[in-house]
């Protein structure tokens, strides 16, 4: 009987894995965007195909890292206020909507302790609580020709998953933080949490979500200055 293999195996047999393609720093380009184009539809290929294996193992609370999660932005910490929040999702759905903080709330709420890793070489144990995106988008019913999905955070920032990463069970939009409500600068009122990206996929501030049948030219806030698209763990 053939052994199981990990995820980080197959990208690393590959030729795929995160450590021969990422970036060891958020100011340094090591790849060309040409290198990169080149080479992302076979990595989009081989990433893809990992996800069809079992969800990513999490930790219990006993090993939650308080203080490891560091803070990164690219610009000022925006101050949202909680009351007037609204969430967008819209593009390639059948029904897009507007939801407030306490829709999502109100929502089933899912809690998992995972590990948040950034590709500057650091790592935190985290417990983030939310509601599943897929949930989400499961309500605003994705077209058939919709493979992408957009995000846009309240501070510029902008990001785009594969629609199979975003509606994995572990992909939350998270409002909860180690048991407490999502501080300011850990991306409240709402952020990207998931085990299976990298830390500059999981987008903080999030107002708006939006599908899309194809790629559009600008596909990250850092993958347009260099970094890998799929991000994937």
């Amino acid at each position: 009987m053939s052994k199981s293999i990990s995820r980080r195996q197959l990208l690393q047999w590959s030729g795929l894995s995160s450590a021969s393609l990422l970036l060891n720093s958020c100011g340094s380009n090591l790849w060309s965007k040409e290198v990169g184009q080149a080479i992302e539809p076979l990595n989009q290929a081989t990433q893809a195909l990992l996800l069809t294996q079992k969800p990513v193992p999490e930790y219990s609370l006993e090993q939650i890292e308080p203080d490891k999660l560091l803070i990164n932005t690219f610009a000022q910490t925006p101050q949202i206020d909680p009351a007037k929040y609204r969430l967008q999702i819209e593009g390639e759905v059948n029904h897009p909507m507007q939801l407030s903080l306490n829709d999502l709330q109100t929502m089933p709420l899912t809690s998992m302790v995972i590990q948040h890793v950034c590709v500057e070489g650091w790592a935190a144990i985290v417990q983030w609580g939310g509601v599943r995106l897929q949930e989400l988008l499961r309500l605003a019913q994705p077209k058939p020709n919709a493979r992408y999905v957009y995000f846009k955070s309240a501070d510029g920032y902008y990001e785009s998953w594969d629609l199979v990463s975003a509606t994995h069970p572990q992909t939350l939009m998270a409002y909860q933080k180690n048991g407490q409500s999502l501080s300011a600068d850990n991306g409240a009122p709402l952020r990207l949490a998931s085990p299976i990206k990298l830390g500059y996929k999981q987008s903080k501030w999030v107002t708006q979500i939006m599908l899309t049948n194809q790629l559009m030219p600008k596909t990250g806030y850092w993958e347009d200055r260099g970094y890998e698209w799929f991000g994937g763990l």
